[in-house]
């Protein structure tokens, strides 16, 4: 699967995939399952805040490629919000052949110098780079309550970067609890028509459902989800050992937050490729 012709033509299509991470090989099941339930390709994330809860990146990683690889949809495993480039290069030697690199708490200046040296080492070992630009809330980092990304500065730093698809910052915000966020559309329309690449959608699981098909309609290609899915797996756990109280078997407690898991994923794939692109923001 050749995932830059499939980005450029969702970008194209005013349609978006589902990009889902996963911190237990629970997740990773789920979201390939999901996929496939669906029929759709997806993005199978893993951050370096997940690498650090395992201890280093191989094991968990090797098992996503597998799942990836015996996927009967197209699953691309990505590296998520990592800062510290010696996992990407850890990551490239595994075989991923996606990354994303987290320089936004940096000057613009130091954002731009470092992601462009990444994305000359992962161009060459054939691998996209995502940056990310702005502030998104709850990591301190590109997504901040109030924060947004610039659409003349977004595309000077796409330019200067050759990043293969750009992180901005319209309204959403990490780890949100409720699903409330509101998004700027006419910004990420602004940004659709400014930035010649795919933009990225994070902080996506404090979105509803209607907000996430009018981003989409207005340009976002790639769609972020992490909380939603612990959220979904929780709950099923929770009500699992709520009716059992000497369970102790984990199986029987994680497969049925393993398929609640898998349904989320199922149906966001479904409402992201079925997004309305009637959108007032996304008309001409």
């Amino acid at each position: 699967m050749n995932w830059t012709t499939l980005l450029s033509g969702l970008r194209a299509e005013r349609r978006a995939v589902g990009a889902f991470n996963a911190i237990l090989i629970e997740h990773a099941e789920a979201i390939v399952a999901g996929a496939e339930r669906s029929g759709l390709p997806v993005i199978l994330q893993i951050s370096q805040n997940a690498v650090r809860y395992h201890g280093s990146l191989a094991p968990f990683a090797l098992a996503c490629l597998r799942l990836a690889e015996d996927a009967a949809v197209p699953v691309l495993v990505h590296l998520d919000h990592v800062e510290d480039e010696d996992l990407i290069r850890e990551g490239l030697d595994l075989g991923i052949r996606s990354v994303m690199f987290d320089a936004a708490k940096l000057s613009y200046a130091e954002n731009v110098e470092r992601t462009r040296a990444v994305v000359e080492r992962c161009h060459a070992g054939g691998a996209l780079v995502e940056a990310e630009l702005g502030e998104v809330g709850g990591k301190d980092g590109a997504h901040a309550p109030g924060v947004r990304t610039d659409p003349a500065e977004a595309a000077a730093f796409v330019a200067a970067t050759g990043v293969d698809s750009l992180a901005v910052a319209v309204g959403s915000s990490h780890a949100m609890a409720d699903r409330s966020a509101v998004l700027d559309e006419a910004l990420i329309a602004a940004l659709a028509k400014s930035v010649p690449v795919p933009l990225v959608l994070h902080g996506s699981s404090g979105v509803p459902d209607d907000g996430l098909r009018g981003a989409v309609g207005a340009g976002i290609v790639k769609v972020n989800v992490g909380t939603r899915l612990n959220q979904v797996l929780t709950e099923a756990v929770r009500a699992v050992l709520d009716e059992r109280e000497l369970l102790t078997d984990p199986r029987r407690y994680l497969a049925p937050g393993r398929d609640a898991v898998r349904d989320e994923v199922a149906r966001l794939l479904t409402v992201l490729a079925n997004a309305d692109s009637r959108s007032v923001a996304a008309r001409p």
